[in-house]
């Protein structure tokens, strides 16, 4: 590799991270739209709601005002971190077999980083993050996003429940046991995940 003096790598990394900038900004639409965890920000869903995100459309089967895409993305440009509309893109990305739906806007990968950005401290959209990140076997990101949410809601017995599997489908046995624990503890009813430590031997009362 030929030697690039500091100055100019510093230009040629800065140059890097403006263009990433450009291909995602940053989430800021705050009139009409906003947090979706957020009671306030939600009564600003019903137009969104009502004329974007129909079920027709949450389901993927067409489009309400276009094309099926367009509606996902009107609404996430409304609502960033609208966990059923991110729900339905990644589902989309999955189908089409691209992290790039035909006509979307942005990435899959990029809607889900703005929602983080502008709130970094909604656990539901780590959860559902990993869960794309996992469909598509990458394990390793999965889980840096699974145990981000299990940490933010700690008392969230789906997020305990899916970091289990997660953790017991990586061998990581005292980890899955004790995040297995946690959810049952915390009520949740499915037995999957004890009966699959029980079946590998690692389950303790």
């Amino acid at each position: 590799m030929p030697f690039r003096p500091p100055l100019i790598l510093a230009l040629v990394l800065l140059h890097g991270l403006a263009r990433a900038a450009a291909d995602c900004p940053a989430f800021n639409n705050t009139v009409s739209g906003g947090d979706y965890t957020n009671a306030e920000d939600r009564q600003k869903l019903d137009v969104v709601e009502r004329f974007h995100f129909t079920p027709q459309v949450e389901r993927l089967e067409r489009g309400q005002s276009g094309y099926l895409v367009d509606d996902i993305g009107y609404t996430l440009d409304h609502f960033a971190n609208h966990h059923r509309a991110l729900t339905a893109m990644a589902r989309l990305a999955v189908r089409e077999k691209s992290s790039r739906p035909k006509g979307a806007k942005y990435s899959i990968e990029c809607y889900f980083d703005r929602a983080i950005r502008f709130r970094p401290d909604d656990s539901r959209v780590r959860a559902i993050f990993g869960g794309y990140l996992l469909v598509l076997g990458q394990e390793e990101a999965a889980l840096t996003q699974l145990q981000e949410a299990a940490r933010l809601e700690p008392n969230n017995a789906t997020n305990q429940y899916n970091l289990g599997l997660l953790h017991l489908r990586r061998k990581n046995f005292d980890k899955a046991r004790q995040a297995a624990k946690r959810a049952y503890e915390l009520g949740i009813p499915l037995p999957g995940l004890k009966n699959k430590l029980v079946a590998a031997g690692q389950w303790k009362d």
